[in-house]
């Protein structure tokens, strides 16, 4: 009955477009049927809404329709560019002298790699709407990468349908509140079929949406865990970002970046190389953001969360925000990608945390199941040391002390090598307390410059960023 219902909302959407007579356009998909256009004419009066539909399945009649390939790659961001620029100067030159003057022209496209009987292929694949906002504008974009989640062809072919025509629908319904477009795409589909792990939105129309916002949203709104960023602030699928790739990862709020977390980082990097014979080239050096960390109840603060990717980049560091709150779900994730080495840089606090077992409240294995789910294969954790004050000891990898019941694993995984304690440490930056930097940041400039990259201090000081001067 749900899935009844279901396919009746999306054919309600789908017939809304036909019977306006304004929207008219092409579908064009490769790789799992032609589902969304099946949609349309399904709902009935799609001749009121479909120029055209076609699949080129055939790599040389694709070729042939839109050009070589350079890449090999045909399920690609470029194929799908080829497609849409193709499809839309098609219609728009064909059509827009004997067409009625208010019509909006689109083009839809997707070029995907669904469930196989004769491969383990990963399913996924990029979609993409061109379209007219209002009579006779130049057209912008959304473009999207799915992952296809579902265990057939036959629903993962579904499921494609089912957002192509939200993405449509979306496009035209929303076009002023970008959020809400991300907000409806999953409509009708059950929780687990589909994830969107990438959106962009380009031309005259989206000129000032800012796209690192929007990936952001798709997090916050659950089409993904994680959206990535390089180190030029440009978004990234994650897949291709990791791909093969080892990763060593720290974790922070980094309100601001420190001098600390760069030591940590410098040394991160110094033993994980050294220790596992890794080529520094190899290696992706990647910080990352928890929802938890960005959130105030259900609120984002927007211009915070872009200083944070700001002051990260301009110390070279990849960028994910993902809402993986135990560090296991974060090593399941990339392993969906490689299955190189993994390295987690974590200061004394945060090992405090993961040997504290009401962290595991609601896992059935409770800690053991988490650190099961840790450390199966070439992971593991490099411990920064930790030193209240000048006269204090100094707290390391060999001398921290969990509580008295859990010594004996923390014992067993220090001897067995998935905790690295990190040496060379720069024992003049050990003393800076992230906290008391943001404090002194909100009484405006003062000797918490020291403690602070000097492009951070720049940044912070003339943008007044992380509350600058408002203390």
């Amino acid at each position: 009955m749900a899935e009844h219902d279901n396919k009746h909302k999306t054919l309600q959407k789908a017939l809304e477009i036909n019977l306006d007579n304004c929207k008219y356009g092409t579908i064009v998909e490769i790789g799992a049927g032609q589902e969304v256009a099946r949609n349309f004419f399904r709902a009935g009066g799609a001749a009121g809404t479909v120029a055209k539909t076609m699949s080129a399945y055939d790599m040389q009649v694709s070729d042939d329709v839109y050009g070589a390939e350079e890449s090999g790659r045909y399920v690609s961001q470029s194929r799908l560019m080829k497609m849409l620029n193709k499809e839309f100067t098609g219609i728009t030159e064909l059509l827009t002298p004997i067409r009625a003057k208010n019509t909006t022209f689109f083009s839809y496209a997707a070029t995907v790699t669904a469930k196989s009987y004769l491969q383990k292929n990963e399913c996924h694949g990029w979609i993409g709407i061109r379209l007219q906002l209002y009579r006779e504008a130049a057209p912008s974009d959304i473009i999207l990468h799915v992952r296809m989640l579902d265990s057939d062809g036959s629903a993962q072919q579904e499921a494609l349908g089912v957002i192509g025509v939200n993405l449509i629908h979306a496009a035209y319904n929303h076009f002023t509140q970008p959020k809400k477009i991300i907000e409806s795409l999953l409509d009708d589909l059950e929780p687990g079929r589909l994830e969107v792990d990438m959106i962009n939105f380009s031309g005259p129309y989206f000129e000032e949406t800012e796209n690192r916002l929007m990936n952001l949203h798709l997090v916050h709104s659950n089409l993904t865990h994680a959206v990535m960023f390089n180190p030029k602030g440009e978004v990234q699928i994650p897949a291709e970002l990791l791909y093969k790739k080892n990763i060593l990862i720290t974790r922070g709020s980094f309100t601001p970046l420190t001098k600390v977390h760069m030591d940590m980082t410098r040394c991160g990097q110094q033993h994980f190389n050294e220790i596992e014979s890794i080529e520094a080239d190899k290696t992706l050096v990647v910080a990352e953001l928890t929802m938890a960390s960005l959130t105030v109840g259900d609120r984002i603060d927007e211009v915070d969360f872009l200083s944070r990717v700001d002051m990260l980049n301009t110390q070279g560091y990849n960028v994910m925000v993902s809402n993986f709150l135990r560090y296991f779900r974060l090593r399941e994730y990339f392993r969906l990608y490689t299955k190189q080495q993994i390295g987690m840089i974590l200061g004394i606090s945060n090992l405090d945390l993961i040997f504290q077992e009401e962290y595991y409240e609601g896992l059935e294995g409770g800690i053991l199941e988490a650190f099961a789910k840790l450390f199966p294969d070439n992971t593991r954790l490099y411990i920064y040391p930790y030193k209240a004050s000048e006269q204090a000891e100094l707290v390391t990898v060999n001398n921290f002390k969990p509580s008295k019941n859990l010594r004996h694993l923390y014992t067993h995984l220090l001897e067995n090598g998935y905790l690295i304690g990190l040496e060379n440490v720069d024992e003049s930056v050990l003393g800076i307390s992230p906290i008391k930097v943001l404090k002194a940041i909100k009484k405006g400039k003062g000797n918490w410059e020291k403690d602070v990259p000097e492009a951070i201090v720049k940044m912070i000081t003339e943008k007044k960023l992380l509350g600058f001067g408002r203390g």
